[in-house]
């Protein structure tokens, strides 16, 4: 690593929360000449680019911004650099700097910086409110908020998967959730499909998500961590309020899937181009009654399989009195085929507001996973 880069991490790692785009800005302006430097964080819809200091936002779709967003690798325009910024799959926005030196050897130095710039605004953000209120473009709703707090992030890569979710409405959610985990062997995918309104949902799917994870890191198994789940919301509800679950175990090495179906969330199996729904044995909801025993499923994968996992607010969305999971969805996840997990859940949820004609009025949740098969 050359001396400008060590000195610009290092300058990361010791800035304070709220100055890490400026300290970066300084260095690089030292090192590199480079006169400008500007943060664009993607907001909650996956839609706009917004700038952390303020200016004007980025939502035209062929914008050099929005190019090295989706493929996720450094765009020079004009003498303008655009460089991802993310962390282990998670996409957070895109670096401005300008101008970029004419030497091409500088670029990847650049690149490497964009990305530790990543990973210290990933450490930073529980800390401060600087980053997170910059990325919105209105206000959320108290239980968005919640539900936001609540999530593992938006996606996730290793060289086994690929895996991608996301919420909507963004800014008004209630109770729909995902959440996710991995050891490097097993990847284990909830997918939460809310009941009730408002702040009342989002504190039920809180509880149902703690207790899951409560279960998971004891080690239980699957059926096990969903039985856990439902006697914790049977014993504050006492079957008053209950709520939808998928839960998914990923064999990592061997593709092998378990599933506890818990409710309503549909999954849904994209495989050489052909979509198919998979059969699954429909049990009670988490908390409706006391003590139910789970059974699992278990399925095998193929190498280069997808794996969507959707709510029944995409599934009902209705527009022009027909409903999406009837007329659109299958053809739709076809199409998806070579988009990377957060493009083809972005796609969808693009898809999914022009059916209905603008924003979807239940909660809607998408997760999208592709298994890569055993990695040496």
């Amino acid at each position: 690593m050359s001396g400008p880069e060590e000195q610009a991490r290092r300058t990361l790692t010791e800035a304070p929360a709220d100055l890490l785009l400026d300290r970066l800005a300084a260095e690089l302006k030292r090192s590199y000449g480079i006169a400008e430097a500007e943060l664009f964080q993607v907001d909650y819809r996956l839609s706009v680019l917004l700038p952390l200091r303020g200016g004007e936002s980025i939502s035209a779709p062929g914008h050099p911004a929005w190019r090295c967003f989706d493929h996720q690798e450094p765009i020079v325009n004009d003498g303008t650099g655009w460089f991802p910024v993310g962390m282990r799959g998670e996409r957070r926005g895109v670096l401005r700097l300008s101008p970029v030196p004419a030497d091409p050897a500088v670029l990847p130095a650049l690149d490497e910086l964009a990305t530790a710039f990543g990973h210290e605004v990933a450490a930073v953000t529980a800390s401060t409110d600087v980053y997170l209120s910059a990325r919105r473009t209105q206000r959320l709703t108290l239980a968005a908020e919640m539900q936001w707090e609540l999530l593992p992030g938006r996606s996730r890569i290793r060289p086994s998967f690929s895996l991608a979710g996301q919420l909507e409405p963004a800014y008004a959610v209630r109770g729909d959730s995902f959440d996710w985990s991995d050891d490097g062997h097993r990847l284990w995918l909830t997918v939460i499909n809310g009941a009730g309104e408002g702040v009342a949902a989002s504190l039920l799917t809180t509880l149902a998500t703690h207790a899951l994870r409560n279960a998971r890191r004891a080690e239980l198994d699957l059926a096990d961590q969903a039985a856990l789940a439902d006697q914790a919301i049977y014993a504050l509800h006492q079957g008053d309020q209950h709520l939808s679950a998928l839960l998914v175990e990923l064999d990592l090495a061997e593709g092998r899937l378990t599933v506890v179906d818990a409710g309503s969330p549909r999954l849904l199996l994209l495989r050489d181009g052909d979509v198919s729904e998979q059969s699954l044995e429909k049990q009670f909801p988490l908390g409706m009654f006391e003590d139910t025993d789970y059974r699992e499923q278990h399925f095998q994968l193929r190498r280069g399989d997808r794996l969507f996992v959707v709510s029944d607010g995409v599934i009902d969305a209705t527009g022009q009195q027909v409903r999406y999971g009837e007329t659109a969805l299958d053809r739709f996840l076809r199409r998806t085929g070579p988009m990377a997990p957060l493009d083809a859940v972005r796609s969808l949820i693009g898809d999914l507001r022009a059916f209905v004609a603008g924003d979807l009025v239940d909660d809607a949740v998408v997760v999208c996973l592709d298994w890569l098969g055993p990695q040496p």
